[in-house]
């Protein structure tokens, strides 16, 4: 009887191409999981500033993945509907004109291309390009990424017939099609997300001609003639559908609740991101923010932030590596024991202020070389306050974003909060703190692969709209704001905002001394 029940129920497969793992997770119409398979692959670093993966690792996983999620379904007589595409951005493969990659997949974090582009950042077209495309200049873009091909590797780019992302390579493998969704398009710094095209400025920046790209198609693109060897690999009909969605970024957002104008959704995990949806394209004068396209109708506003929940890891193991290393042998979670370190401590650490750049920072600042650093050190402070002032100084990272992003698209009330800092009640409310605002935190199943079957269900006409899907998305705790508290933090905050401008030389300068000891050795 469990079988039959089984037969009538749909699902479809959201199918998460990531940094480090893919996944693929089966959801029931109602938002329910149902199944999931998830796969990493390594990140390859053969010299500083590189990052990249293989491609062809890349599609194995997807096909495993895919392949177990569906035999599974099978076996428990689900009905599957289709299947819906997630994938990381700012990818890039160069491919032969027989279709095999040329060189790697060189991933987001790849920062070989810093010189090309500050050289791109510091001029008038590089200006107007950022403002057309709404992709911040920084190495992670594939515009960067392009033009450091062309100068390191000019036999290899001459002779390359297609440049791609990661997504687009293995849907060309599947289908033998060239596609890009106008979602990871817009992530390029190559596409007009004015036009929804590619931009003629940045593409003779880049040094690369229109038909060298994958054709862009909307998020809700449907593929339905899968290859024949890989429909008998999957055991899949060859015409089930196969939608080509959009960016991991834009999708989180999706299925985070976010689908409204005046919703903000933050995100902290290793990394960070504010973002906020917007019925029709906008960029920053100030070049602070990105602008990405879901679909034709819904826009992504935000920015990334490099140092979220890997700031705490660091301090965690650079000052409370015996705790960490007991806890472990105990089974214990070390960063309940941070937590309630931390909560002991009055907010604003007693003056300590902590700058987080660990890694450089994208939003608001885009610099490399920012580094972090703590101001306001006295001889009272102990181990606990430096603790709670790492905390303090990564949700002070985040509400920057959020006050530019205000700027750009106007109030936004409330904040919906997911990633890894929600399991820390402390850190959520510091961020209510900060920010003046209720927050509310998501459950938000599986993230951008529950975002990639919300396309894929309004792609398949399975849902009338994708607003549709908020009554998918639950609360499981609201934090408000302490009024006491805000007025401290805002306080803090400005002394905060001003240390950056006043830094930023010395911190080139420190990188310059570095790099060139570096050289010598």
């Amino acid at each position: 009887m469990l079988k039959r029940k089984h037969m009538q129920q749909s699902t479809i497969i959201g199918l998460d191409i990531g940094t480090t793992s893919t996944k693929a997770v089966a959801f029931g119409l109602d938002g329910q999981v149902k199944y999931r398979q998830s796969e990493e692959y390594p990140i390859l670093s053969e010299e500083p500033g590189q990052a990249e993966q293989d491609p062809e690792q890349v599609f194995e996983a997807v096909l495993s993945t895919l392949g177990k999620v569906v035999a599974w379904l099978q076996v428990h007589g689900y009905k599957l509907e289709g299947v819906s595409f997630s994938s990381a951005m700012h990818s890039l493969i160069a491919m032969d004109a027989t279709g095999n990659a040329l060189t790697r997949c060189i991933i987001w974090a790849d920062t070989r291309s810093q010189s090309c582009a500050s050289a791109i950042k510091n001029s008038e077209a590089g200006r107007e390009i950022y403002l057309r495309t709404g992709t911040p200049i920084h190495p992670m873009s594939p515009l960067s990424k392009l033009c450091w091909l062309s100068e390191e590797k000019p036999e290899l780019f001459r002779s390359a017939s297609k440049f791609i992302g990661i997504k687009t390579y293995v849907l060309y493998r599947l289908f033998g099609k060239y596609k890009v969704d106008y979602s990871l398009a817009s992530a390029t710094g190559l596409f007009d997300i004015f036009d929804f095209d590619w931009h003629e400025k940045a593409l003779e920046m880049a040094g690369v001609e229109p038909g060298q790209l994958p054709e862009p198609v909307p998020s809700t693109y449907t593929f339905r003639n899968l290859k024949p060897g890989y429909a008998a690999l999957l055991q899949v009909p060859d015409q089930l559908p196969f939608v080509i969605g959009a960016s991991d970024g834009c999708l989180a957002n999706l299925a985070s609740h976010g689908i409204r104008p005046g919703e903000a959704v933050v995100t902290i995990g290793t990394s960070g991101a504010v973002r906020t949806m917007a019925h029709k394209p906008a960029t920053d004068l100030r070049e602070r923010l990105f602008s990405y396209i879901l679909n034709e109708d819904h826009f992504v506003l935000g920015g990334a932030v490099n140092n979220g929940g890997v700031a705490l890891r660091w301090f965690r193991d650079a000052f409370y590596a015996a705790e960490t290393a007991e806890a472990l042998a105990k089974d214990q979670d070390i960063y309940e024991l941070l937590n309630e370190v931390a909560e002991g401590i009055a907010p604003g650490a007693d003056g300590l202020l902590f700058l987080p750049y660990l890694l450089g920072e994208r939003a608001p600042v885009w610099d490399g070389a920012a580094r972090a650093c703590f101001i306001g050190a006295n001889f009272n402070h102990t181990r606990a306050h430096f603790l709670r002032a790492v905390m303090e100084g990564v949700i002070f990272g985040v509400y920057s974003v959020v006050e530019a992003l205000e700027q750009v698209a106007g109030p936004m009330p409330v904040i919906y909060a997911n990633g890894g800092f929600a399991f820390s009640e402390l850190w959520v409310q510091m961020l209510a703190d900060v920010s003046g605002k209720k927050v509310l935190l998501t459950e938000s199943p599986e993230g951008s692969a529950f975002g990639a079957a919300i396309m894929g269900m309004f792609a398949l006409k399975l849902i009338p709209s994708l607003e549709a899907a908020e009554d998918m998305i639950r609360i499981s705790e609201t934090f408000e704001p302490d009024s006491q508290r805000h007025e401290l933090y805002q306080q803090q905050y400005a002394v905060f905002k001003a240390l950056y401008p006043k830094l930023k030389d010395s911190f080139e300068h420190l990188t310059n001394i570095h790099e060139r000891q570096a050289e010598k050795q």
